[in-house]
């Protein structure tokens, strides 16, 4: 029965972070779309230019990700959350009283920045340090409740902006971010430590699955797969309403890229209630299949509406699946022994790439045209395929050469016995 209730996953962790991980999505990136153009008239520059700063923001925020991730491991993802918090509501108000170009921009940088120390990374590494045992479940239930983080803050924001300039608007989100998210991330911090020096002592920690022959190899390919599906994820996403447009379905595109949303939250629930009896590598493979799957259902059936809503639903099922996958998928290869680590550097190399995706498929669409561009979009999607399908392969060899090796030795040993 102890077992039982030690094994639970800590929901009072799980809600708060939900709420900590709405306001850290919702007011550092979610809200950026809505108050760009009212940033870009400000700044007198083209619609272009402003999501270019954010683009170079994000790749900088993305190459600091891998000492992010040392902080976490070496101070507790809790401690570096707090202080995250404090830097994300410093950012957003530096922005917000940014008096010119170069103060915007670096003010953008520290908020994308803040944002790796407050966002899912940081919040994954903190669940694996409170129970590494439970922590896939744990995860799962986080992205759940984060999964409305656009339904919420993209209505509040249009709200907020509908009264109010854009630099009032984040600075009621740097408010936020100062009393609502660095006070439960301190909470969660000290809960943490005091786990630790209490008398049950820290959880147990979760082994790797995978032998250290192949790990090394393995984690390349997860890392290349990873990155391949942000970029097929950050293209689509920004370019959702043009790519819908450009292939005919007009006024119709709009509303077939609200059913995204939805279908990512759809995705975590259905992997929640059904997804317990397989392997977060088999959920890997599943999630990457989708996304370039759908890109085909939606180039065969164009300009077909009931195939355009086919298409983002089974992408919006592909995305929510992959957000959970990147962070289990590592515990469950390689353990929870260095994990904030390796969240780090898997984090800095999706983000760098995945910054590149809108301005490429951007320049794909211009000058070979929309089919052509998600053609190649699905290519790139199908090669993240085949890194999984690889580390399945690399473990399934490994297993048969060491079954090979034990029989070979037992036959060694009953011809060389006497008698």
């Amino acid at each position: 029965m102890t077992t039982t209730i030690a094994e639970r996953p800590p929901v009072a962790a799980i809600l708060a972070l939900g709420l900590t991980q709405i306001i850290g999505y919702g007011s550092l990136y979610y809200s950026f779309s809505i108050l760009a153009p009212a940033m870009a008239r400000d700044l007198n520059w083209s619609s272009e230019l402003i999501f270019g700063a954010l683009s170079a923001a994000l790749l900088i925020g993305g190459l600091a990700a891998p000492t992010m991730g040392k902080w976490i491991d070496r101070f507790g993802a809790g401690r570096v959350m707090t202080a995250g918090s404090a830097i994300a509501a410093a950012a957003l108000a530096a922005c917000a009283l940014s008096s010119g170009k170069i103060v915007f921009v670096a003010a953008l940088i520290a908020i994308e920045t803040a944002s790796n120390l407050v966002q899912y990374g940081a919040a994954f590494a903190l669940l694996v340090q409170i129970n590494p045992k439970v922590a896939q479940r744990s995860i799962t239930y986080l992205t759940l409740i984060a999964g409305f983080a656009s339904t919420i803050f993209w209505p509040i924001t249009t709200a907020l902006h509908a009264h109010m300039s854009w630099q009032s608007v984040y600075l009621c989100f740097a408010a936020l971010n100062l009393v609502v998210c660095l006070p439960i991330h301190a909470w969660l911090a000290f809960g943490i430590r005091k786990s630790k020096d209490g008398s049950r002592g820290p959880a147990k920690h979760v082994e790797p699955s995978l032998p250290p022959s192949i790990r090394t190899p393995a984690f390349v390919l997860m890392v290349t797969g990873f990155a391949l599906e942000s970029f097929v994820n950050a293209a689509l996403l920004v370019h959702m309403v043009p790519v819908l447009s450009g292939l005919g379905l007009g006024a119709m595109a709009v509303m077939v890229g609200t059913l995204f949303g939805p279908s990512q939250v759809l995705s975590r629930f259905t992997n929640m209630v059904f997804g317990g009896g397989l392997s977060q590598l088999t959920l890997a493979l599943i999630s990457a299949v989708l996304l370039p799957a759908a890109l085909v259902i939606l180039i065969a059936t164009a300009p077909s509406v009931p195939g355009a809503l086919v298409f983002a639903v089974v992408f919006g099922l592909g995305s929510g699946l992959s957000s959970i996958v990147q962070g289990t998928l590592p515990l469950a290869l390689f353990g929870s022994e260095g994990y904030g680590k390796r969240q780090g550097q898997v984090l800095a190399i999706r983000l760098v790439i995945s910054s590149t995706a809108p301005f490429v498929l951007a320049f794909m669409m211009e000058n070979i045209g929309v089919p052509w561009s998600l053609t190649i979009a699905a290519i790139v999607g199908a090669t993240a395929v085949l890194g999984f399908i690889a580390i399945g392969r690399l473990a399934h060899l490994l297993d048969r050469s060491h079954h090979t090796s034990a029989v070979l030795a037992f036959i060694g040993t009953k011809f060389s016995s006497p008698g």
